[in-house]
């Protein structure tokens, strides 16, 4: 059983910069892919990022690039989101996921999860 406790959101201004923290319990988290996810009023949970554990490679969605970097802290159990230049659309509820097993950009394959930390950019 993987427990997962998301923090560092907030409301920020379009253009500033926040880090996400997502702290992991109850088992090591270096053996798990992890990932991030939002999900905005009235749509569907949709993917961020996720960090694999086997080559640490990562993923981002097209929305995101080059603006987040997920990163990992294997010795604090901890996966974190450098979210930078945020914008409006940024906005939304953010929740960590973790599996054990490859990658994946659907959210039905992630078996743990958050309880999601609000995100709130103003223009």
């Amino acid at each position: 059983q993987v427990r997962l406790a998301e923090s560092g959101g907030g409301t920020v201004q379009a253009g500033d910069s926040l880090r996400l923290s997502c702290a992991a319990s109850g088992r090591t988290f270096s053996s798990m892919a992890r990932g991030w996810f939002r999900q905005a009023p009235g749509k569907e949970r949709e993917f961020v990022a996720a960090r694999g554990y086997i080559t640490s490679s990562s993923d981002y969605a097209d929305s995101v690039k080059g603006r987040f970097t997920i990163s990992t802290d294997n010795a604090k159990n901890t996966v974190y989101l450098q979210m930078n230049s945020l914008k409006p659309e940024d906005t939304a509820i953010y929740f960590c996921a973790a599996r054990g097993g490859m990658v994946t950009r659907n959210p039905s394959g992630y078996e743990y999860w958050g309880q999601g930390t609000q995100v709130t950019v103003s223009s």
